[in-house]
């Protein structure tokens, strides 16, 4: 199955939290901090939104930073994704 956001909207799958501090103390999986860092699986074609254009800057593949708390998270198919707008969308890293 797959997921095709709309107008502004981007699909994104976290890179896995750090399991272990630069001291070398594993973390339990409710102490982990929320991962920033992403991969966009799929682009909305932008379009107007709130009587804007939104010209979309993302394409998939891309490894991103987000807002800490920002998008939706969704489970389909087994696998975890948040969907975000793309102005949730921080840096693209080169």
């Amino acid at each position: 199955m797959n997921i095709k956001p709309l107008l502004d909207r981007v699909v994104i799958k976290a890179e896995e939290a750090e399991e272990k501090t630069a001291g070398g103390i594993y973390l339990s999986s409710g102490s982990q901090e929320k991962p920033q860092f992403a991969v966009v699986v799929a682009v909305g074609p932008g379009g107007i939104v709130d009587g804007k254009e939104v010209k979309m800057y993302v394409k998939e593949n891309d490894k991103v930073i987000t807002s800490k708390f920002s998008g939706t998270e969704v489970k389909l198919d087994g696998k975890e994704y948040t969907i975000v707008r793309q102005s949730d969308i921080l840096a693209i890293i080169e």
